[in-house]
């Protein structure tokens, strides 16, 4: 039997590998089946299963929503049926990006840094500010924000 990783990602799988790969048994792959019209998986003689790849993309998408984010099957059912697979795919691709963005070390250039440095002096310091320096602040924590948007649709 050859292993996941030595399969092309375009490589047919079997239920056993795609159960595994999904952490979910088999046969919830095959309740799923009946209760999800959109998974379709190629049937050999004697009934044997065989995933291609959007079928298995499929599978995330119903995992994600059924044991994520908490959908019942119904649920899952009818927002796939409003939205459809490929714009629940989409939200799902842009979640983990921005999950790999925060996940990722941010390096700060030398104005955010001093941004970040003057307001942590202001808290750490416990210093008393009046009406103007807290303007000030308030613009420069704005400003950071507005630096961080950029840099993060710059990366994307």
């Amino acid at each position: 039997m050859t292993s996941n990783a030595n399969k092309s990602p375009n490589a047919f799988r079997t239920i056993s590998e795609v159960a595994d790969s999904m952490g979910v048994p088999q046969h919830v792959l095959r309740f799923w089946e009946s209760k999800f019209s959109q998974i379709s998986p190629m049937k050999r003689g004697g009934g044997r299963r065989y995933y291609r790849p959007e079928d298995i993309e499929i599978i995330q998408v119903i995992r994600k929503l059924l044991h994520d984010d908490g959908y019942t099957i119904k649920g899952a059912q009818k927002l796939l049926k409003e939205q459809g697979i490929k714009s629940i795919l989409e939200t799902i691709e842009v979640e983990s990006r921005d999950e790999a963005l925060k996940a990722t070390p941010k390096t700060e250039n030398t104005y955010e840094s001093q941004i970040l440095n003057i307001t942590k002096k202001n808290a750490q310091a416990n210093i008393q500010i009046n009406i103007e320096d807290a303007d000030m602040v308030t613009s420069l924590k704005k400003i950071r924000i507005r630096l961080e948007t950029i840099r993060q649709n710059l990366k994307a």
